[in-house]
């Protein structure tokens, strides 16, 4: 039996930080001590957990002395400022931030694609974004198949992805647009004065996920670039990313075109996908949907075809949870790996 572990998580009260504690609780994890940390706004408050009731603490001034893992979705300003102070009383810290992914000393790890990679560790192991993760697990059995050495993908990504406030502005939004649903069709429609996105993400499709960046690409499309190379351990990958931001609340999609070092049918792919833990493969003619994956571990694969312009490579359609396997559930599997 393993011995029961002191166990920390910053941004506790964050939706990607309550997740993570909820799935500790599903997967029976050994935990012998709980502490909770968030900002100063939550501090005081008290969560019931299966371990009790735990008071939040301050994550600005509290003493992580005596924890064994810190799951961290803090924000990277915050994993910047309070990481190392974790690592230095000896926690090892699992950050679902950008802090810490491209740093060449921090292991960057999707659980069940490249779990050796977390033997390498010096306190921090990087959890990838959340779109990056759901792709991996469909790309990381072709990948060991065949070698991938060229990527085009396009991200449907969930609102949630923005956190709680993503969440309010689309409940937002879908009720002011919704009463006037003939100026949706004719135009003519009132603008919902929502913040958050550079335009109305209620009934709408916005090709802009994240910030731009250098020669016009968002920071969540280079995530997608250099997270690949990094997980695969492939620095010359080529990958072509598009991230676009859609009305659904929960559930990241992506369509992705393969080509590897190997030429790779479709029978190849779909005898891989199908040994692969972690995947449902949907291959009949259900398409899988982020309504689908809500709420589940598993990351859902559907539309796996054979090129047409170029033969040997894969087309193929992944959904997962942002939340889940895109989010908390990997921290928590890769501290299951120290089990």
């Amino acid at each position: 039996m393993t011995a029961p572990l002191r166990i920390g998580i910053a941004g506790a009260t964050g939706v990607v930080g309550s997740t993570m504690l909820a799935i500790l609780e599903e997967r029976d994890f050994p935990v012998g001590e709980l502490r909770l940390f968030a900002s100063a706004r939550s501090v005081g408050h008290s969560v019931a957990t299966r371990w009790g009731d735990v008071f939040v603490e301050d994550l600005e001034i509290a003493d992580p002395s005596g924890l064994d893992i810190a799951l961290y979705s803090a924000g990277a300003d915050r994993s910047k400022s309070h990481v190392p102070r974790f690592v230095e009383a000896g926690a090892v810290v699992v950050d679902n931030s950008s802090a810490f992914r491209l740093d060449a000393a921090v292991p960057l790890v999707v659980a069940g694609v490249n779990d050796a990679a977390v033997a390498e560790h010096s306190g921090v192991i990087a959890n990838p974004n959340c779109t990056t993760m759901i792709l991996m697990m469909a790309i990381g059995p072709l990948h060991a198949r065949a070698k991938l050495q060229r990527l085009v993908a396009t991200s449907y990504q969930a609102v949630s992805g923005s956190g709680r406030a993503g969440v309010e502005i689309l409940s937002h939004e879908l009720k002011v647009l919704s009463k006037d649903e003939d100026s949706l069709v004719r135009g003519g429609w009132s603008d919902p004065a929502g913040n958050l996105y550079s335009r109305p993400i209620g009934y709408n499709v916005l090709a802009h996920a994240g910030s731009f960046t250098e020669r016009g690409y968002t920071d969540e499309e280079w995530k997608l670039v250099n997270e690949t190379r990094k997980i695969l351990e492939v620095p010359d990958i080529l990958v072509e990313p598009t991230c676009v931001r859609v009305p659904v609340m929960a559930g990241h999609s992506v369509a992705a075109t393969m080509f590897f070092q190997d030429p790779l049918s479709k029978d190849q792919a779909l005898e891989a996908l199908s040994a692969t833990s972690g995947i449902q493969l949907w291959d009949d003619v259900r398409v899988p949907t982020p309504l689908d994956s809500a709420g589940i571990d598993d990351v859902l694969v559907g539309r796996v075809r054979d090129t047409l312009g170029e033969p040997g490579g894969i087309n193929l359609w992944v959904v997962g949870d942002n939340l889940r396997k895109g989010a908390a559930l990997n921290a928590v599997q890769i501290a299951e790996l120290f089990l």
